[in-house]
């Protein structure tokens, strides 16, 4: 995993990661253990995730990214799974939550870059 890597050695050229379906636990096994090499990451991260994402529920990303403090953008897809699907009941479409979280990455890169 690239974040990894950041932690150990600093990659060049690299200023900024983005997790789109971060996976900091097993499948409905809430812990936060495999997000704790990214306290080590110094540069920006923004996490993309959806709100019924069973390999990052909110109760465990919100407190990790917290602690990564300003290191850390989080955007939550409300409705959505690790993929991004939402259910129909939703009254949203995937392609229209894939939009808003390619809007989300674009604005995220534009801040890191400028």
């Amino acid at each position: 995993m690239t974040s990894q890597a950041q932690a150990a050695t600093p990659l060049p050229g690299v200023r900024g990661l983005a997790f789109l379906g971060f996976p900091l636990h097993p499948a409905n096994q809430p812990s936060r253990e495999r997000g704790a090499h990214l306290l080590d990451v110094e540069i920006p991260m923004l996490f993309l995730q959806g709100t019924r994402d069973a390999l990052a529920m909110p109760d465990q990303i919100e407190p990790m990214c917290a602690a990564l403090g300003a290191r850390a953008t989080l955007r939550l897809f409300a409705d959505a799974d690790h993929s991004f699907h939402v259910l129909a009941r939703s009254g949203r479409t995937d392609a229209q939550v894939m939009n808003d979280v390619l809007d989300a990455f674009n604005a995220w890169a534009d801040g890191v870059i400028a």
